[in-house]
């Protein structure tokens, strides 16, 4: 964790997070049904029944068509939470803008990669901040041919701010890749 991290400014970018079931499996497996305050949650399951609990919504539809249809809505960004192979599908299908990346100062023997082998996607950097705290260093790509250039990285306080923020604790853990699908604006 990095104090400097605003993670209330983070979520108010989004009203909407899309995952896959295991990532989904994940969030419940600390209690409740993987609701995230002030976002929709929807899940894409293959093997989940459908269901509907306050907050979160079990789809077995085609994500791709359900996140289209998400894009074209009116509101804020939706957050692609997690999932290689859901995070797979929808760049093959063109439906994400933006990638950001945390790279963290510490090196594995092994992990789960970004996502699953396929086409190569060309990504055109479009900001970066390093976090003096941590070393953590937050990369912000946008993916070449989508809407529009990345947002920037503003989920970062200030310098002046961070002592604040050490003061404060119990703030989620964010995960190290964060998907961005940029709704039309009308």
């Amino acid at each position: 964790m990095d104090p400097a991290v605003d993670f209330a400014a983070l979520y108010k970018e989004f009203d909407t997070a899309v995952m896959g079931r295991k990532t989904y499996e994940v969030a419940t497996a600390q209690g409740g049904h993987g609701a995230i305050p002030g976002l929709d949650v929807v899940v894409f399951s293959r093997t989940l029944p459908a269901a509907t609990y306050p907050g979160v919504r079990i789809l077995n539809d085609d994500p791709r068509k359900i996140v289209a249809e998400l894009k074209a809505k009116r509101g804020r960004d939706i957050w692609l939470f997690g999932g290689g192979n859901l995070f797979r599908s929808l760049l093959d299908a063109g439906l994400v803008d933006t990638v950001e990346v945390a790279v963290m100062p510490v090196l594995l023997g092994a992990g789960i990669p970004l996502l699953p082998t396929g086409a190569p996607t060309e990504l055109v950097l479009a900001d970066q901040k390093i976090l003096p705290a941590s070393g953590i260093v937050v990369l912000a790509y946008s993916v070449a041919g989508s809407a529009g250039p990345a947002p920037r990285v503003r989920y970062i306080r200030s310098g002046k701010s961070r002592k604040k923020a050490k003061r404060t604790s119990g703030a989620p853990k964010r995960r190290a890749a964060k998907k961005r699908v940029t709704k039309k604006r009308a």
